[in-house]
Order: structure tokens, then C-alpha cells, then sequence
């Protein structure tokens, strides 16, 4: 009996151990977790013993991108049972309808991309089988949907249903020809949208050739040697002659205005040089000065500088004809010239001729 104490002595240290030894394996199996991680559609399932979602990515070496998914979230604590979720996004060169962009999608094939993205597929037409998976490196992918177009031709409206690339492939499915000079409404070259109406014009045309003349300018230089109001051509201008080819249209029936598309110079025009005299005029004429201008001016024209006789062969206020009065040196007409001038070669043709100019008024020169 006296053994007993030393034996239970020896007995405790052993229980002690086991027990600790039994509560860490508890504690190692509490922590395990079985989870399932499915990447690009293939499931595997793992013992982990990381935290959340993102340990759990890092234990496996998976770094997710900018364009991946991952479902649940990253930073969310992980327990045994969860499933877990990847996606690598992939690039996508898609060329819709003729406009070009690159998207990113998770979708591996090309049909679950699109119905992503709501492209309507149905009797679209594709660069690729819709079926066709979609690599980690990414595809280019053209598809063009099935659009409405409508054309106004030769009086008539027709309405297609069409995967044309082009106006001028709708035009040949919807069996109208363009021929010679005829034009469309809109670029054959571009892409037919949906709900587009395009009009063809049915062109007709030819040229005409037209000899015109070409205006010449004249230059007007100052002559102090030639009095004021006095004008004398020294050179005289020459008008050109040039070639011109007009196109004639006709469209759907209705004639254009001509348009000029060539011009060819046969003879270039000649400036007409004129001098001007600069001179003043003398303020008197001998044997002219004492007699009543103003009277003689407002019998003959009511005084009026610019007035002009029924005929129209005598103007200003001595009602001079074209003749007489370049003769004293004018130039132009008598109407156009300055009222001083005007009086100043009435009275040269009175030193001349007398009254005789005036045989009605010539009396009013006396009064």
C-alpha cells in the first residue's frame, strides 16, 4: 500500500501529455476546411486551412486580374463546405456591324459572350462558329445581324431583309442596278444600318462647249497735262475669249442647273488705259463771263445738272449733245459731268458759236 502514491506520481506527467496531445489534434481539425474551387468551369475540390477567399486564391497561385471574376468575394471569411468560383476574362476584338471595339468577357464561347453583351444573334452572321470557345489569349470575332433596309428606286419602295456589308451589296441582293452616272443617297462603300433608306437617282448627262467673253479692266491714270473732267483713252481695252465646257445633268427626269468643269483662256483680255485730267479748270472764258449762265441753265433743263432731253441725245444744263460736247474737250456725256465743268464749256461754245446752240433759251443769256 505504500507503493500506490509514487505510482499515481508517475501516472499524472503521462496523462497530462495525452490530453495535451489529443486537444491540438482537435484544434488541427477544427481549422481544416473542404471547399470547392471551380476555375473556368473545372471543379476541384481542396483542403485548406487559409482564412477567406483571397488565402485561398494565393495558396492555389492564382493572382485574379482586373477583368477576372470571383465569386464570393475576395475578403470573405471561408468555411468548410464553400464553393468557390474563377473566371478569367478574356479579350474579345469584336467588329459589330461594321464598328470595331475591344470588350472583355468571362463567357467561353462565343454565342455566351453575345448573349452577354444582348447582340442579337438570330440570323446574324458570324466570322466564327457561335459554338467556338473563346481562349485565354482572346479572338477577333465579326458578326453582322440580320437589318432592315429600305431603297427608293424608279419610282418604286423596296424593303430588304439583309447581312449586307455594304449599300452596294443590299443594292445587288435587292436586285437594282446602278448604272453609268446614277448615285445613291448614301456611299455604296458604307455599311447599311438598321432602318436606313436609301435613294438612287437614275441619272442622265452631257457637255456643252460655250465660247464667252472675258471683260477687260480699265486703268485710269492722272494727267496734270489735261484739264479737269477731261478724259482721254489712250490705249484701248480688248475683251478675251475663253472656252467653257458646262455638264448637263438630269436627274430622275428633273434638269440641273449646268455646272462649268473646264475652262480653257483662247485670247486674254487687253487693260483699256485712260488718262484723267488733274488740271483745274480756269475759272472764266473771255467774252462769256458777264452773261446770265443760270438763266440760260434753268430755261433749258429747270437747272437741273443731270437732266436728260425725251430723246435721249441731250443731257445736263445747257442740254449739250454727246458730239458738241466732247468737241469742246468733255468726256462721257454733258450729264455726267460736274455743274462748273458743264458751265465752263457752255460758255467756250458760246465764244464759238454765239447763242446760235440755243435758239428758244439763247435769249435768257441777256435777261
Amino acid at each position: 500500500m505504500s507503493q500506490r502514491p509514487e505510482a499515481l506520481r508517475r501516472l499524472v506527467p503521462q496523462a497530462l501529455v495525452v490530453a495535451f496531445l489529443a486537444g491540438g489534434t482537435c484544434a488541427f481539425v477544427a481549422h481544416d476546411k473542404e471547399v470547392e474551387l471551380t476555375v473556368d468551369g473545372k471543379p476541384r475540390t481542396l483542403h485548406t486551412f487559409a482564412d477567406d477567399v483571397d488565402g485561398l486564391l494565393a495558396e492555389e497561385g492564382v493572382r485574379p486580374g482586373p477583368h477576372d471574376s470571383v465569386g464570393p468575394s475576395p475578403h470573405r471569411p471561408l468555411a468548410d463546405g464553400d464553393e468557390v468560383t474563377l473566371d478569367h476574362g478574356r479579350p474579345l476584338d469584336l467588329t459589330l456591324d461594321g464598328t470595331r471595339r475591344r470588350v472583355w468577357t468571362t463567357a467561353r464561347t462565343v454565342e455566351d459572350a453575345l448573349h452577354r453583351m444582348s447582340v442579337r444573334t438570330r440570323d446574324a452572321e458570324f466570322s466564327l462558329a457561335p459554338s467556338a470557345d473563346i481562349p485565354r489569349g482572346g479572338l477577333e470575332l465579326e458578326v453582322f445581324t440580320r437589318r432592315t433596309v429600305t431603297f427608293l428606286a424608279d419610282g418604286r419602295e423596296t424593303s430588304l431583309r439583309t447581312n449586307a456589308r455594304s449599300v452596294s451589296e443590299a443594292l445587288e441582293e435587292a436586285g437594282i442596278e446602278m448604272d453609268g452616272m446614277d448615285e445613291a443617297s448614301a456611299p455604296l462603300e458604307s455599311f447599311p444600318h438598321e432602318g436606313q433608306t436609301v435613294t438612287v437617282m437614275r441619272i442622265t448627262g452631257s457637255e456643252k462647249v460655250k465660247e464667252e467673253r472675258i471683260a477687260f479692266r480699265t486703268e485710269r491714270r492722272a494727267d496734270p497735262r489735261l484739264t479737269q473732267g477731261t478724259e482721254v483713252v489712250e490705249r484701248a481695252g480688248r475683251t478675251g475669249i475663253r472656252r467653257v465646257t458646262y455638264r448637263l445633268r438630269t436627274v430622275d427626269g428633273v434638269r440641273e442647273k449646268p455646272r462649268r468643269i473646264a475652262v480653257e483662256v483662247l485670247r486674254r483680255p487687253r487693260k483699256q488705259i485712260v488718262r484723267v485730267g488733274t488740271r483745274p479748270l480756269p475759272d472764266s472764258v473771255a467774252g462769256a463771263d458777264h452773261l446770265n449762265w443760270t438763266a440760260l441753265a434753268q430755261c433749258e433743263s429747270g437747272g437741273r445738272a443731270r437732266a436728260v432731253d425725251s430723246s435721249g441725245h441731250h443731257g445736263g444744263l445747257y442740254q449739250l449733245d454727246a458730239a458738241t460736247w466732247q468737241n469742246l474737250g468733255g468726256s462721257g456725256r454733258p450729264q455726267d459731268a460736274a455743274p462748273q465743268e458743264q458751265t465752263y464749256r457752255a460758255k467756250k461754245l458760246y465764244v464759238s458759236r454765239g447763242a446760235s446752240p440755243w435758239p428758244y433759251c439763247g435769249r435768257k443769256l441777256s435777261q
